[in-house]
């Protein structure tokens, strides 16, 4: 390890030991963007960044074939699972709906395995990595904090009662939607080194886990909630500002550019929202329900619906400019990259459609239902799958593509 790295590693397990953490209150003191000595961004984290764009500024390859895979998701609970997410030692840092986390080198060898609940549903989030550390919340309610060398504790805070959504790192903060029983949910800001609770805020109800956007340009902090909102709150004041009502369940992450937040919805509906005030400027009506995590890169909306499709919208107009069904829901997360749109579907396969037709660059055949972001990386690209029909002992996979 490097002297930089074992004067860090001192600074951070000085101030994490475990902790245990409530969340009965604000703290008015907290204030998000002040001076701190940990990462002011995070190294990566899920889909892409702070606006949960979902773009990767990369090439697929023309032709793929596999490399490698590994078991992986075991339950039967039908959301989207986790994603692979890329850390500074060129690891895979995986979450799963086991409750394991794991690091998995290029060649698909595990580095390490630590496992952070025994809930029935594991985990279904994409780790931030930031500080040298892994950041990954769980269905029994805890965020947790993990060596990225080593996946030792950091530092453990429970919540609530289940954490869906990925954590967004910030600043040396994290901020995640959390579920609590009644149904209600709350949003809670973390300190990265120690776990403690910053501020709170229970405005959001039924069980929310969307993926908290931050827009610093414009100042705020939003995501949505299965009570069919899309919240708003001022960043880094963290005051209550809007929200806008979708009529169906906010379930995915909301992609936000240019001043706009595309929200995804269960009343079958994509919603382009003015992320100052909230006001609509298009809504985009599919056949069935919307809970896909949208991609948007140059002025382009890629989604895709419980009705098999996935749609290019115009972001402008909310004009539809191409669709391709692929014969099964897609409830999991686009990403676009230079050339190409990738997704999976319910019908097992993972796309690379060409984002400017929506024709079948290729395809690949899986064993289960593919629901996770696929990471596009140097040396390959990865994603996950669910297990096939929820049965344990037919495990979804961690597959890596090569070019054939």
């Amino acid at each position: 390890m490097t002297e930089r790295g074992r004067t860090r590693r001192a600074f951070l397990g000085t101030l994490a030991a475990t902790t245990v953490g409530s969340i009965a209150g604000c703290q008015s003191s907290f204030d998000p963007l002040a001076s701190t000595t940990l990462d002011e961004h995070a190294a990566t984290q899920f889909r892409q960044g702070l606006l949960n764009q979902g773009y990767q500024d990369t090439a697929v390859p023309d032709a793929v074939e596999r490399a490698w895979e590994r078991p992986t998701n075991r339950g039967e609970h039908t959301a989207a699972k986790g994603s692979p997410a890329l850390a500074p030692t060129g690891d895979l840092i995986l979450a799963d709906d086991t409750g394991r986390v794991r690091a998995i080198a290029p060649d698909g060898e595990v580095q390490w395995t630590t496992t952070i609940t025994q809930a029935t549903r594991g985990s279904h989030g994409t780790p931030a990595i930031a500080n040298e550390t892994v950041y990954i919340g769980a269905y029994d309610g805890a965020l947790s904090a993990l060596d990225l060398d080593t996946g030792e504790y950091r530092w453990r805070t429970e919540l609530g009662d289940a954490i869906g959504a990925s954590p967004t790192y910030y600043n040396g903060s994290l901020y995640v939607a959390v579920e609590h029983s009644a149904p209600s949910g709350s949003v809670a800001a973390v300190n990265a080194a120690t776990g403690d609770v910053q501020w709170r805020d229970s405005r959001p109800t039924d069980h929310p886990h969307s993926t908290v956007a931050l827009d610093r340009e414009h100042d705020r902090l939003l995501f949505g909630s299965n009570d069919g909102y899309c919240y708003a709150w001022s960043f880094p004041g963290l005051e209550q500002v809007w929200r806008y009502d979708t009529g169906g369940d906010v379930k995915a992450p909301i992609a936000v550019t240019e001043g706009t937040a595309i929200v995804p919805s269960w009343a079958e509906t994509v919603t382009a929202v003015d992320v100052t005030d909230g006001t609509e400027q298009w809504t985009f009506e599919a056949d069935a329900d919307v809970m896909c995590a949208p991609a948007v890169h140059d002025g382009t909306v890629y989604v895709g619906s419980h009705d098999d499709r996935l749609y290019a919208i115009d972001l402008d107009s909310g004009e539809e400019q191409w669709r391709y069904d692929t014969g099964g829901w897609i409830i999991g997360s686009v990403v676009a990259t230079r050339d190409h749109v990738l997704v999976g579907s319910y019908d097992t396969r993972l796309y690379a459609l060409e984002r400017a037709s929506g024709e079948v660059a290729w395809t690949t055949d899986n064993r289960g239902h593919v629901t996770s972001a696929p990471l596009v990386t140097p040396d390959g690209i990865y994603y996950t799958e669910r297990a096939v029909d929820g049965d344990p002992d037919r495990p979804g996979m961690c597959y890596k593509l090569v070019p054939a």
